[in-house]
């Protein structure tokens, strides 16, 4: 109610002073102390910001950051959380092949709002089982068969959400050289650190090693011990425990074994990384500190690794240690693959010409740039080159009488994908003669397709066939060193 001056006719509360109202009037009024029981620390915003509140693994990640030694006693509440494992589902490969229960992507996906809650339920209570991983072959580059696995719809979802989860505490563990299979990181951040180490250290000699079946030799005992050293979570622990004992379904007959994880799950790759963490990474930078004299470069991509040495004798000694090394958690380098080799700035001064290894793909070799500096060259294996265009010939012939669009599409995503990769600095002619054998190929199987075809499809009109489908040979990696420099700012991943 308002009186006839415009003023309420409403009773002042008690303690609530008037609006406008004096200093003086302000401080008569009686604070209002806090309620029994309340913290004295000043109350957070109603509506905080994203920004500002870290996420559940965020909170993970800057614990593991604090405390090195500190054990995670409660994890697996993040694995099994709806959110997640739906991010997880999403994440993976909608065409890909199901395993042994059948089941693929797209039809998990029609039930997944009741899928995904189950699924949760049993990880919870513990019931969740690990099904058999049916095996698969594919070729490798010199002919032989590389055995894959390929898991059950829902071991591969939930290995997808535990990687995650412990993707946050081993990030903060994991040393710089290691590249392989790791967020943010890519065989290219590899490459690029092991040139920019030759190239600016005193490096003379490169150990090229390689580990013999690693993903099949590799100790459950040890894995268990390691991965404990962090997590205290027994149920994530017996979690994994699960995957590696499941075994291998081949031939209708299912295998058990002791040692070794299946490749083609998305757990196997961390698995590896915190096996050679331990047994070799952090072995590595100790005897780097403190045993080597000369500078020593070591790079990691999963089991495939080179080390650069100033010094010979030191270069032998490591060599001789690291077997003895590998031996004690049951790996073997392989004897025809594992070679010290002159390498680097001052290697071949006595005018023989200093031999080269292969690295994620590269051959590498030791080269000059125009002025006559030394550089490290790095070319597409011959190996690699020909099997791909190999495949490719094989694919053609299968798709012969598809028209032209289709055809193009394939062979467009082919060759974009073949400059990406191999696209650095240097090696610009070998993927030049990809793309124009590719091209080659592709006139000899539409010739083939009839009798018109071979009469009307000369070159000239084939050119313009393939300047419409096929993407430029071109550069697409900046130099190992300009890149290399602008990752690290200044923080060295070869240490």
């Amino acid at each position: 109610m308002m009186d006839g001056r415009g003023k309420s006719d409403r009773p002042m509360v008690p303690g609530k002073p008037p609006n406008k109202a004096p200093e003086r009037a302000a401080k008569a009024v009686e604070g209002r102390g806090l309620a029994k029981g309340n913290s004295p620390e000043r109350n957070a915003l109603r509506t905080q910001s994203r920004d500002r509140v870290p996420s559940a693994l965020e909170r993970v990640r800057q614990a593991a950051r604090r405390d090195r030694k500190q054990r995670f006693t409660a994890l697996l509440h993040h694995v099994y959380d709806i959110d997640r494992l739906r991010s997880a589902y999403y994440g993976l490969q909608r065409n890909a092949t199901a395993g042994v229960d059948g089941e693929t992507w797209r039809a998990y996906g029609e039930q997944l709002e009741s899928n995904l809650p189950d699924l949760a339920d049993r990880l919870r209570r513990g019931a969740y089982r690990a099904k058999p991983v049916r095996r698969a072959f594919i070729p490798k580059a010199d002919g032989r068969l590389r055995p894959l696995g390929v898991p059950a719809l829902e071991d591969k979802l939930v290995q997808r959400a535990v990687v995650e989860v412990l993707n946050a505490v081993y990030e903060e563990d994991f040393l710089g050289f290691s590249y392989g299979f790791r967020p943010g990181r890519s065989p290219h951040h590899a490459l690029d650190a092991l040139c920019a180490g030759i190239m600016t250290k005193r490096v003379n000699w490169v150990l090229d090693a390689d580990i013999r079946s690693f993903f099949d030799t590799l100790s459950h005992e040890w894995l268990v011990r390691f991965l404990e050293h962090r997590i205290a979570d027994r149920r994530v622990v017996r979690l994994i425990q699960k995957w590696l004992r499941a075994g291998v379904l081949e031939d209708g007959q299912r295998i058990v074994s002791e040692v070794g994880t299946v490749q083609g799950g998305s757990i196997s790759p961390l698995l590896a990384n915190l096996y050679l963490h331990h047994v070799f990474d952090l072995w590595v930078q100790r005897w780097r500190k403190r045993q080597a004299h000369g500078d020593v470069v070591v790079v990691r991509f999963a089991d495939d690794f080179v080390v650069g040495f100033q010094h010979r004798h030191e270069a032998e000694r490591f060599l001789a240690e690291l077997r003895e090394r590998f031996a004690k958690f049951g790996l073997e380098l392989h004897p025809d693959k594992t070679r010290l080799i002159s390498f680097g700035r001052y290697a071949g001064k006595g005018g023989t010409k200093p031999p080269t290894f292969n690295f994620l793909g590269f051959t590498h070799s030791c080269g000059k740039t125009r002025r006559g500096g030394f550089t490290v060259l790095r070319q597409t294996m011959r190996q690699r080159l020909q099997a791909k265009l190999r495949a490719v010939k094989a694919e053609l012939q299968r798709r012969m009488h598809l028209p032209i669009p289709e055809q193009g599409a394939y062979l467009r995503s082919v060759v974009s994908g073949h400059v990406r990769y191999y696209g650095v600095p240097m090696n610009g002619w070998a993927i030049g003669v990809f793309r124009k054998t590719v091209g080659w190929l592709w006139h000899r199987v539409l010739k083939r397709r009839s009798h018109y075809a071979r009469r009307r499809l000369r070159w000239d009109r084939m050119k313009r066939i393939l300047d419409r489908w096929l993407p430029p040979a071109h550069v697409c990696h900046p130099y190992p060193l300009r890149r290399f420099a602008v990752t690290t700012q200044g923080r060295s991943r070869m240490r």
